[in-house]
């Protein structure tokens, strides 16, 4: 269903506009952004392939884990006048992201699995014995961070003190974003568990409002944010030193991680086969861990032309 693919929501009726690897946004006069989740797939600090329906998935996913975790930290969402849009309030995006990982796993630079490998035994300011095996639990939920890198740059890593002695963040605002995220994490563990999957790892973004509340921004244990094993195939692909199933993009990143170093080379392109199989993917982890059917939104001749608009009162801001 190639016109049911969106690669951009280039909208110049709309203002403000910034163009990041997955979402398409638009700041409106009055403090609130339009952030218009594509299907765009991006890894390894490169955008691979657009995958059919990734975009609604995304943001049917993030709307089911916003609506529950706000009792634990409010988030930016006021609307959703599209299954791929949101109407958010505009922050300014704290510029340290939150990795949290509950295993040593892994296939990207800033990995704790890839350095581990290297030889690393200190990351992040944490401490790693010797002897661990690919993809082991550990013994508890840490906070790796990374710089926030804007238009395309590389995260780089961080340790708590250097986030504080860099002027990254406030002893505060660090305070405040560990204890959600951690809090988060294992809400989202638990939550998971109960469908048979297991939250290996995710990240999160937080920014400041006008008001100056911290808010959760951007997305929420999704397949993007987040890696998902089935808990029935962990313990044999353990023990095998294989990687275990999973419902995230790693099916996209394993694939082009084998045939090439993602940094460095050009990707090969991707076949018609994998990029039907990751859709199914995006499609079953939204399923299978909401437990709701989804329904794609086939209104409109394609979905530019549907989300525009869906959009349309918004075209006489200034």
């Amino acid at each position: 269903m190639p016109n049911r693919v969106l690669d951009h929501a280039r909208i110049p009726e709309l203002p403000n506009p910034y163009f990041g690897k997955v979402r398409d946004c638009y700041d409106l006069p009055d403090n609130r952004r339009i952030l218009i989740t594509t299907d765009r797939i991006s890894a390894f600090d490169r955008i691979l392939a657009a995958i059919p329906f990734k975009g609604q998935v995304l943001t049917q996913m993030a709307r089911f884990w916003f609506e529950n975790t706000d009792d634990i930290c409010p988030n930016h969402v006021l609307d959703y006048p599209d299954p791929n849009v949101v109407i958010g309030k505009k922050l300014e995006i704290l510029p340290v992201e939150i990795v949290v990982r509950g295993y040593l796993a892994g296939t990207t630079s800033t990995s704790i699995l890839t350095r581990y490998k290297k030889g690393e035994r200190v990351m992040y300011g944490h401490e790693f014995p010797d002897g661990l095996r690919d993809n082991a639990k550990l013994a508890e939920p840490i906070i790796t961070p990374t710089t926030k890198a804007f238009d395309g740059g590389h995260d780089e890593p961080l340790t708590a003190d250097e986030i504080l002695s860099r002027g990254l963040l406030s002893q505060e605002q660090w305070q405040t974003v560990s204890t959600a995220a951690l809090a988060l994490f294992k809400r989202g563990q638990e939550m998971v568990a109960r469908q048979g999957f297991i939250l290996v790892d995710t990240k999160y973004e937080f920014g400041i409002d006008a008001d100056g509340t911290i808010l959760l921004a951007d997305e929420i244990h999704t397949p993007d944010s987040s890696r998902f094993w089935l808990a029935d195939g962990y313990q044999k692909a353990f023990e095998e030193g294989s990687r275990p199933p999973s419902l995230d993009k790693d099916i996209i990143r394993a694939w082009v991680d084998a045939r090439c170093d993602p940094y460095k080379d050009p990707v090969p392109e991707i076949p018609e086969a994998l990029i039907e199989e990751t859709s199914r993917v995006y499609i079953d982890a939204y399923e299978s861990i909401t437990g709701k059917t989804f329904e794609p939104d086939l209104a409109g001749e394609t979905p530019l032309a549907r989300i525009r608009e869906r959009l349309s009162p918004y075209f006489s801001a200034a």
